[in-house]
């Protein structure tokens, strides 16, 4: 029994990440195809996450993150922020410049964690909570990348505001997370600012896995 559950669970689980992939919603024919179960398994799990919250179904039928989902990643990144923090604080200063954790949400990305460099004498304002497209902005380039499956260092200048220029790592090996780990500043960043970006993000899916 106790091994059924766990199927059962990881099956549940494995058709919310298909619903959370960004690629819109899904009818239970094509989800059944997509995890390789019987329309009767897929139309069981439906009912108990519809149940629960966890899906909806649109006018057309199709099949949909529910809101259910928003409770759980509010209670999430309180916790998503005070594991970045250390990270990002060691970033922020090795490259003085302030550092960012962006997650995914729809199609934006939120800024849910954010630290200032403490020796510089300016250096860009980036507020929590702050959210963009994830099309515009280095952080949301590397979530992108990430769902593509190519990983390394993306750098932008000026597709959010005029002159700040961002370096942002997706952070990887995380199925349940769309996360990025970035920095932006006003000034030049200095020589292997993309390689800290990239080791930043390794430490913190490191200390998330």
């Amino acid at each position: 029994m106790a091994a059924e559950s766990a199927q059962t669970l990881e099956r549940g689980l494995h058709l919310l990440r298909l619903l959370a992939d960004g690629r819109g919603g899904r009818t239970p024919t094509e989800l059944a195809k997509e995890l390789g179960l019987s329309r009767p398994v897929v139309y069981r799990l439906l009912t108990t996450l519809t149940n629960e919250g966890f899906v909806r179904r649109d006018s057309d039928g199709r099949l949909h993150l529910g809101f259910g989902v928003l409770v759980l990643a509010q209670a999430v990144q309180p916790l998503l922020r005070a594991a970045a923090l250390p990270t990002l604080r060691r970033l922020a200063e090795q490259v003085g410049a302030t550092a960012h954790l962006t997650v995914a949400e729809g199609g934006d990305g939120l800024a849910v964690a954010v630290v200032e460099p403490s020796w510089t004498n300016m250096h860009v304002a980036y507020r929590e909570g702050s959210r963009h497209p994830l099309a515009k902005g280095a952080a949301g380039q590397a979530i992108l990348a990430l769902r593509e499956g190519r990983s390394g260092f993306f750098v932008t200048e000026g597709q959010l505001q005029e002159g700040a220029k961002g370096v942002a790592a997706p952070v990887t090996g995380l199925p349940w997370l769309e996360a990025s780990v970035g920095v932006v500043s006003f000034g030049s960043l200095p020589e292997g600012t993309g390689e800290k970006v990239v080791a930043a993000a390794v430490e913190l899916e490191t200390s998330l896995a």
